[in-house]
């Protein structure tokens, strides 16, 4: 089990106001599918490519053409309900919602807004400090991307790509369960990690595959609880919505501001107006963009080019048996298979990539040790260099070589340092550097007995001293590692000194 302690969250009461005010958030995550096809017809979803050049009749929405379901995508969908043990409704349906944006071709978006194919579920936020949240998912409905307007080529001109036209996103709805900044960000990246477990979502919030809308207000002490008793969201105070946010960093600084003004408005005397509002990181301030929507004003009705969508049990049984172990269970995992700490198991199932790593080079060896060697000096020097796990110059296998030379007193812990480090410029083998350098451990007590015999023979002043002071002894360990090259074993230098000033 996680060694967690659950707890309802705690607001975030901000500092400089002249009453106490707390924070309610919620988010509506928009992550692209990872699918090579788009959610209703067969053009290719690469990133990057030519402006306009991934776009089928139907994306461009040329008259007369018709959307066809990609399978894969429904798949996709389901397989991330059932990764946030959600319900997953056998019935869904999808709907035209009406705007007029020149990204949006046919003025209109395919969503699904009554029926929608995942309902309620959850994701455990780890704050970092042994306790967790539990954000309720009220939704996660599937619909497409509009495309991308660019207003900086031209002076006098704006230009369209519909290359995202038509991609299939999974819009993920939460509750307003998050109570601060930091819990905001912590959502995203905990509900990232699961989206890139499942492989139904790379994550890419640099690309714009993984961008949230965050809707945040301000409410009095206690009116939180009041709406978890009641359900009603009158006590939460009115919010407004922040587009488009695919930083964690800046999700976290635009509540902040968003928080501060709303309470300057309402100390003052005003009221807040519900609007979508866009984040100026350079002036960190939000700024309106325009009031805001209700579905009643994007004229919802069931889009009639599409049967409502029916999917059997059995399929949604099928995709549940493919899941892989996922975060928190592999998490839960490494700390009782291996005995880690919270924190180092955290580490390493940050990903698939570090976690396969660690559990290869663990495999049939001490865990603590080789978290040890993968977070401490494989992570700090892959950081150094700015390499991802898979960039690793050193295999698992080379790695968990080091780790056998170390638990077989082959060579110490100092001298694993060397050995890691030509391992990790050049890619030879951990064995075969320590033979043909020479750099195997001393572990003759009589070679290491004769070495300290000399050093205590050539110290006498220094010997009296630790006769009287026993935690001196550790000077003449260190000459005895200096004579030795480092290559004495340590317990046995240790043993040694300590027999012979006891003498």
């Amino acid at each position: 089990m996680l060694d967690l302690t659950y707890e309802t969250p705690k607001p975030k009461r901000i500092a400089g106001a002249k009453d106490d005010w707390e924070l309610v958030i919620g988010m509506e995550v928009h992550a692209q599918v990872s699918s090579s096809a788009k959610l209703f017809s067969g053009a290719s979803t690469l990133f990057g490519a030519e402006p306009n050049s991934n776009v089928a009749f139907v994306d461009a929405a040329m008259p007369g053409m018709l959307p066809v379901i990609n399978e894969y995508c429904i798949e996709q969908a389901v397989r991330t309900g059932l990764g946030l043990k959600a319900q997953i409704n056998l019935k869904s349906a999808f709907d035209r919602k009406n705007y007029f944006y020149p990204d949006q071709p046919a003025g209109y978006q395919i969503s699904q807004l009554y029926e929608p194919i995942v309902g309620e579920g959850e994701v455990l936020v780890e704050m970092g400090d042994g306790t967790a949240r539990l954000v309720r998912v009220e939704r996660i409905h599937m619909e497409q991307d509009a495309g991308k307007s660019i207003h900086d080529m031209d002076p006098d001109s704006s230009f369209v790509d519909l290359n995202r036209a038509g991609v299939c996103l999974m819009e993920i709805v939460s509750r307003p369960d998050i109570r601060g900044p930091e819990e905001a960000a912590a959502y995203i990246l905990k509900l990232r990690q699961i989206l890139r477990y499942l492989g139904t979502c790379d994550g890419d919030m640099q690309n714009g595959n993984l961008r949230a809308d965050v809707n945040v207000s301000i409410c009095r002490p206690g009116a939180y609880e009041r709406y978890r008793e009641t359900g009603d969201f009158a006590h939460l105070g009115t919010r407004c919505e922040i587009k488009n946010m695919n930083s964690t960093r800046f999700i976290q600084q635009a509540i902040e501001v968003e928080a501060r003004r709303q309470i300057a408005i309402v100390e003052a005397g005003g009221t807040v107006d519900q609007e979508t509002r866009g984040f100026d990181p350079v002036k960190g301030e939000t700024r309106t963009q325009r009031s805001k929507e209700e579905a009643h004003d994007y004229r919802y009705f069931p889009d009639p080019d599409l049967l409502p969508l029916e999917i059997e049990q059995d399929w949604v049984d099928q995709i549940k048996s493919t899941l892989p172990e996922l975060p928190d269970a592999k998490k839960a995992r490494f700390i009782g298979d291996f005995g880690l700490t919270d924190y180092d198991a955290s580490v390493l199932t940050a990903d698939l990539d570090s976690a396969g790593y660690f559990e290869a080079v663990a495999a049939g060896r001490d865990g603590k040790m080789a978290a040890n060697w993968v977070i401490n000096e494989l992570f700090g020097r892959l950081k150094k260099d700015d390499r991802d796990i898979e960039e690793s110059p050193v295999t698992p296998a080379q790695l968990g070589g080091i780790v056998d030379l170390i638990a077989s007193d082959a060579i110490s812990g100092k001298i694993a340092k060397d050995v890691f480090e030509i391992c990790y410029t050049t890619g030879r083998d951990p064995a075969e550097i320590v033979e043909t350098e020479g750099m195997k451990q001393v572990t003759d007590t009589g070679a290491i007995e004769a070495a300290v015999d000399e050093i205590i023979a050539a110290n006498p002043d220094q010997v009296a001293k630790a006769r009287e002071n026993p935690k001196l002894a550790g000077w003449f360990v260190g000459q005895v590692m200096k004579a030795t090259g480092g290559k004495a074993n340590p317990k046995a230098v240790n043993q040694i000194v300590a027999a012979k000033l006891g003498a």
